[in-house]
């Protein structure tokens, strides 16, 4: 309906161009935005307003003329002209008999729209090092990023889903020595742990697929492998024992076989969190290696090209981008003084080589530390030439698990975490997705554990699926009595759909598209979430006040037709997020 009108509205100035306006509006100045008060109409703008400067002329007068030169339509009741010169549009009743009919014909296609115009888009997001299973974080970023990707799609981008693996640096090291430590202590041999390695139970798998695949082949005697090592925490620096450790497992068993390790390591995290997230409904249609980047030569060629550009300087042996004439709070070292080119010249590399793929817009959706991250890609993205503000970074905040009121203690070097796999088997995936998309992703989320298991209006995703579930129950009921919907006839009189709740329904289903550009636009997934929950509060509503199954026809059907409507866009929206649709609870 917000698209109609505004088309009207684009009409109706287009054709007082050259006349009352001195050319047509911009694309975009046509807007129309829903009413807070129903005394105001359903629809007002501001339009005559914007415009009154520019057509030298009383907004209330210019008002006037755009309301005098709207198309007929036989959406529109009436219109109204309030204040200084707002425009307000009371709806025709059968308008909303349209949409119904739409929501009929349309399916689960009802409410998609080309508000992306086609835009190409990259969107990455979860890029958890793999060096551990996904925890409870990551899982709110795979759930975010899967159902941003949703939206956008729906809502007339064209979505590409992205996973960058880092792959090349220090921590996939520190996973595969931890691996063979673990490895060393199962073939006997009595040696410390790292302080700072990792922890956790999955390293022991790994180990063992280790000894599985290389006998004791690797095995090293503890005391060769301790030998002259610098102390370790808390006597010593953690930092300094891990990499002297590293250097000692490639002295002791040889490049290759650390190698071996490492990439055993990393297939073995990688071929877990793919799938942990396949399992969780989150796909994606590249997993683009840190590895295969540089191999590629796309780091060198952003190098290059900064250094045609007189971005780059050297200082104390390294070499330096001018990030603070882009914006940046300091300038970034992009090559250290060994040579080895630093994270940040990868990340510039990567978003560069996204850009070269021909991506419009790049979307990451990265962790709450992240934060410093945006202005200094950005400031690299500049600098070799490409619209910074092609970067959109979406920072999700962190997640805190409760039970029972008391708050779920949580670490990952320290193996004092809860994974996405762990909270999926305790609660369930619907759950998972959409407890973690209630809230706006820039607001912390308190994940009450108990609440997401419960079968209680309280439970949002029991709440909103109940009314699903409630119309394919009321069909059964129409079944058992021996009676058939009738469509045509439902939609035919859709006008007997008078009551006060049936009006809120048919209101709030044609809210719909709305709320889904909403959610597209601000990149808030949260807000189809609340919209899902405010619709299956109407139908629970209409459900407990009306009977549905009544002996006229006319009003039966009519009815029907109307929650079958909102069974529908439940299952839409419902999709979007992930999130099944069942018939019965």
């Amino acid at each position: 309906m917000k698209q109609q009108l505004e088309q009207l509205l684009a009409s109706a100035l287009a054709s007082l161009a050259g006349s009352v306006l001195p050319e047509a509006p911009a694309p975009g100045v046509a807007t129309v935005e829903r009413t807070r008060d129903a005394k105001h109409g359903d629809f007002a703008t501001n339009v005559a307003l914007r415009l009154a400067k520019a057509a030298r002329s009383n907004p209330r007068e210019l008002a006037e003329r755009i309301v005098a030169a709207l198309p007929a339509s036989p959406l529109v009741e009436r219109t109204q002209i309030a204040g200084q010169g707002f425009i307000n549009f009371f709806l025709a009743r059968a308008a909303f008999g349209s949409e119904l009919a739409a929501i009929h014909e349309l399916g689960a296609s009802y409410g998609h729209s080309m508000l992306g115009k086609g835009e190409r888009v990259l969107l990455e997001f979860v890029s958890a090092n793999p060096t551990g299973p996904l925890h409870v974080g990551h899982g709110r970023q795979a759930a975010y990023g899967a159902t941003l990707a949703n939206i956008l799609s729906a809502t007339g981008f064209e979505v590409a889903r992205e996973y960058y693996i880092n792959d090349a640096g220090r921590q996939v090291e520190i996973l595969a020595v931890s691996a063979w430590v673990r490895y060393l202590t199962a073939c006997g041999e009595a040696l410390p742990f790292p302080e700072n390695g990792y922890r956790g139970e999955y390293v022991r798998g790994i180990a063992e697929t280790l000894h599985a695949t290389c006998g004791e082949g690797l095995r090293r005697e503890a005391g060769a492998v301790l030998a002259g090592l610098p102390a370790d925490a808390p006597a010593g620096n953690k930092e300094i024992y891990i990499d002297a450790l590293i250097a000692r497992a490639r002295q002791l068993i040889g490049a290759e076989a650390f190698t071996h390790v490492l990439e055993l390591s990393l297939a073995e995290m990688l071929a877990d969190i793919r799938e942990d997230l396949e399992q969780f409904g989150v796909r994606f249609d590249r997993w683009y290696s840190e590895k295969a980047l540089e191999k590629s030569g796309a780091i060198e060629r952003a190098l290059a090209r900064l250094e045609r550009e007189g971005r780059l300087y050297r200082s104390e042996g390294a070499i330096w981008f001018r990030a603070t004439e882009f914006g940046d709070e300091k300038d970034r070292v992009v090559v250290r003084e060994n040579g080895q080119k630093t994270y940040f010249a990868s990340d510039i590399a990567y978003h560069l080589e996204k850009r070269e793929r021909g991506f419009e817009r790049l979307i990451d959706v990265l962790g709450a530390d992240h934060h410093g991250y945006v202005a200094r890609v950005r400031a690299g993205l500049t600098a070799m030439g490409e619209p910074g503000e092609c970067l959109e970074v979406n920072l999700i905040q962190f997640v805190s698990l409760f039970r029972g009121g008391e708050k779920v203690p949580m670490g990952k070097r320290e193996a004092q975490f809860v994974t996405l796999r762990q909270l999926r088997e305790e609660v369930g995936n619907d759950a998972c997705r959409l407890f973690y998309l209630m809230r706006s992703h820039d607001q912390p989320l308190d994940f009450d554990l108990e609440l997401a298991k419960s079968r209680t209006n309280e439970n949002p995703v029991y709440y909103i699926q109940y009314a699903h579930a409630r119309v394919a129950s009321v069909m059964k009921q129409l079944t058992a009595r021996g009676l058939a919907f009738d469509r045509d006839e439902g939609l035919a009189h859709a006008a007997l759909l008078t009551g006060a709740h049936e009006q809120a329904v048919l209101a709030s289903l044609a809210r719909y598209g709305e709320a889904l550009e909403q959610a597209a636009a601000n990149r808030a997934p949260h807000a189809l979430v609340h919209y899902l929950r405010e619709l299956a509060n109407t139908l629970h509503t209409y459900y407990n006040a009306e009977q549905f199954i009544v002996e006229d026809s006319r009003v039966r059907n009519a009815r029907l037709a109307l929650v079958i409507g909102v069974q529908q866009v439940i299952r839409n929206g419902l999709t979007l997020l992930g999130v099944s649709a069942p018939d019965s609870m």
